[in-house]
């Protein structure tokens, strides 16, 4: 979170004169919770073990913690804060909750994110126990019958292969965060633009066989998000600027379903070959934060051209549909500003679908520039390269190991008794320059 607020370029302090307490979102946690020994894995196995729980276990396995953690020891913020888990799909989720907070003008700036660390003995265990994982065992049986190198052992590299022949998924680790703002405040600001959260859409599968089984709802939201790329870019550009980031496990299950639902939704749209990659080919699968770890790599390709290909297999599984995608096995090399937009996909156990289409840096100025004057948007270009400057070395430093990291403990505590005032028009806190106000 200390990285993000050092790449947004703006000091915490103006964002906080500008916008009212109430003002302020933080969407942020886990899907599965801590379960290692500082978290609840602490609490549950400390009796067994002889010892006494630790008063930071219940905190620290609690799945929304990191929201928590954000609020008090980074921004100090007393707005709006929660979480919505949604197994796989828990990131977007959020994303759709931040959207959302934004447009109803409940808040100005939203932090969404997730922070997952699932690589313990017990979530493996669990995984295991349903047959997702690509194990040691697995993998070596299928690079025998793709005639790959066994002398080595398993091939780590390409455990996970999604939309290839595969065996399973591979467990990740991971803690993303953005911070997503109305317009005005970001061009009162001169904030960078990254891109824009065009549309989310969350859809659950109906009545089920299993509670593990994929099901209708990930039609729904592709579906959504397509047709909302259709209204805002046009369809010249939904079919041939425009590709995909799919939740892509790694699964024999997952290959067909997914496969099949974005192959439908391309074919739709008359949508011929839609570029598709996946991330966890390179990180696995960091559940909460996996979508993510999907926008992140999004607005990479923004800033670099290219799409990263799926390097872990290489040819597609026989059983993929893909008559109208091109899923990418080698990256995707094009100008930097190629592609106006990006569709997000997630699927989740028991029913948790959820996609987003997020449209590039200059789609979204497009936007900018329809909604507001040109005096308007030359003063921001101005603010803007100031604000660029800022983020820039901020980022070198990171380079050289210099990390922003932020953790004010016991600081600026506000007490009830002595710090609120409450009128029956507004409620002042101390320290903050504008009040709550009560009547809008």
């Amino acid at each position: 979170m200390g990285d993000a607020l050092g790449q947004l370029g703006v000091d915490w302090k103006i964002i906080q004169e500008k916008i009212a307490p109430d003002e302020i979102a933080v969407f942020s946690g886990a899907a599965i919770g801590q379960l290692d020994g500082f978290g609840f894995g602490g609490l549950m196995q400390s009796r067994s073990k002889g010892s006494r729980a630790s008063s930071k276990n219940l905190a620290l396995g609690l799945v929304e913690m990191s929201a928590d953690f954000i609020n008090a020891y980074i921004l100090g913020s007393v707005g709006r804060t929660g979480h919505v888990v949604g197994a796989c799909a828990t990131f977007l989720y959020n994303l759709q909750m931040g959207k959302e907070a934004i447009e109803s003008g409940s808040a100005r700036f939203v932090v969404v994110g997730g922070a997952e660390a699932p690589i313990t003995p017990e979530i493996v265990d669990g995984f295991y126990a349903m047959s997702a994982l690509s194990d040691d065992k697995r993998m070596m049986e299928m690079q025998a019958q793709h005639n790959e190198n066994l002398k080595d052992g398993p091939i780590q590299k390409k455990a996970c292969r999604p939309f290839g022949q595969n065996v399973g998924m591979v467990l990740g680790e991971s803690a993303q965060f953005v911070i997503l703002m109305d317009d005005a405040l970001a061009l009162e600001l001169g904030a960078e633009v990254y891109g824009c959260v065009s549309a989310v859409s969350s859809h659950s599968d109906g009545f089920k066989s299993s509670i593990s089984g994929p099901g209708v709802g990930n039609y729904i939201t592709m579906a959504k998000c397509a047709s909302e790329a259709e209204k805002i870019i046009g369809l010249k550009k939904l079919r041939n600027r425009t590709f995909v980031h799919a939740h892509g496990t790694g699964t024999p299950a997952n290959r067909t379903t997914e496969s099949h639902i974005l192959n439908e939704v391309a074919q739709t749209f008359g949508i011929k070959s839609l570029p598709v990659t996946g991330i966890k080919s390179y990180l696995g699968h960091s559940m909460a934060p996996a979508s993510g770890d999907q926008l992140t790599a999004t607005l990479g390709t923004w800033d670099k051209g290219i799409v990263p290909g799926i390097h872990s297999t290489d040819f597609i599984a026989e059983d993929v549909h893909q008559k109208n995608l091109d899923i990418l096995l080698e990256n995707h090399k094009e100008d930097k500003s190629y592609f106006s937009a990006a569709l997000l996909n997630a699927k989740g156990f028991g029913g948790n679908n959820a996609s987003a289409l997020i449209l590039s840096p200059e789609e979204s100025m497009i936007l900018l520039s329809k909604k507001y004057s040109s005096s308007k948007m030359k003063k921001y270009l101005s603010l803007n390269e100031g604000v660029s400057a800022k983020a820039s070395k901020h980022n070198k430093q990171c380079l050289r190991g210099n990390y922003n990291i932020i953790y004010k403990f016991n600081e600026n505590v506000l007490q009830g008794e002595e710090d609120v005032v409450i009128e029956k028009s507004k409620v002042s806190l101390k320290g903050f320059k504008q009040s709550i106000n009560l009547k809008k």
